[in-house]
């Protein structure tokens, strides 16, 4: 199909089967018009049986793949987009499945000279073999208090818990194990939350402006989807250096694990001045709630403008 820059053709996948379905609706539709607006032709669709047979007779130009949890994050439907010889936006395979992870993905980081906090890893079956009480209890001596725990894979904060009390502890695995079968236990960092978002056009990665994120509790599930629950400051309040810090983590993560054209990096920045890793996205969220079009909105682009841009460098126009 010949296309000049302005009416590229873009499918976006959108929904799947993983907890996150509705999220990525609401991401694919709000991607896809603003696709719209800038002069592309955009199309939603979801993970299904007709998905190949619509690859092959639409042939698109680019696929936009905004899917959350594990085969949308996992690296499997990029393995497919790539057997089927289309152009996609984000990351491939091999760094998708690197940052699905979050134990291999914090290592990397951390072996790259990024701060992370102290973390152990553990699976279900393991309390199973070993039994729960003196593995928790080793948990505690070790790490201490207070603790997040939360699924090593997986997003939107289902089956995150911060536990400040031993006693609650238990009760934060069984959370966390109703939404993944390995547990990432791990120091709570005190400081200010904030998300970076980097994209990459041609030029190299660059880091858009900080998203500082203020709830009034937890930043779970409720909390990142439903207007009110979380306020926003775009730039996030932090001085120059702290700005740099985050930006550099951001692209530190972008860089090492080999991503492209856009991510998200979450991160604590703490009141020395440190950012401490805690996420890296390769699907981040796009709803009218969500961080990256917060920070694409506060960029020199803007949303619509930023979003073809990555479609054109996904497409190499």
């Amino acid at each position: 199909m010949t296309t000049t820059h302005t009416d590229l053709d873009v499918l976006v996948l959108a929904g799947g089967l993983s907890h996150e379905r509705d999220v990525s609706i609401r991401s694919g539709r709000r991607v896809a018009d603003a696709l719209r607006s800038a002069g592309m032709t955009a199309h939603v669709h979801d993970v299904d049986g007709d998905l190949l047979a619509s690859l092959r007779q639409a042939r698109p130009d680019v696929v936009w793949p905004i899917l959350h949890g594990s085969t949308g994050e996992d690296g499997s439907v990029r393995d497919v987009l790539d057997l089927v010889g289309v152009p996609y936006v984000g990351t491939d395979a091999a760094g998708s499945r690197l940052s699905w992870s979050k134990p291999v993905a914090k290592t990397l980081l951390a072996r790259a000279g990024a701060s992370t906090p102290r973390f152990t890893t553990l699976p279900q079956t393991l309390f199973r073999e070993l039994g729960t009480r003196g593995v928790l209890e080793r948990v505690l001596d070790v790490l201490g208090l207070p603790l997040v725990v939360k699924p090593a894979s997986g997003g939107s904060a289902l089956g995150v818990t911060v536990v400040r009390d031993a006693a609650a502890l238990p009760q934060a695995m069984v959370a966390c194990f109703a939404y993944g079968e390995e547990a990432l236990i791990e120091q709570y960092v005190d400081g200010v939350e904030v998300a970076v978002s980097v994209v990459d056009l041609g030029d190299g990665p660059r880091a858009l402006p900080s998203v500082e994120i203020a709830t009034d509790g937890a930043y779970d599930y409720d909390a990142r989807y439903n207007p009110g629950r979380s306020e926003y400051f775009v730039p996030g309040r932090l001085d120059e250096a702290q700005e740099r810090a985050a930006a550099d983590l951001a692209v530190l993560a972008h860089r090492t694990l080999g991503l492209r054209h856009l991510s998200r990096t979450d991160m604590i920045v703490d009141g020395d001045g440190v950012a401490w890793l805690l996420d890296i996205n390769v699907a981040p969220g796009m709803t009218e709630t969500s961080l990256f079009p917060l920070a694409a909105e506060a960029s020199p682009y803007g949303v619509e403008e930023l979003y073809a841009a990555i479609v054109r460098r996904a497409a190499g126009r």
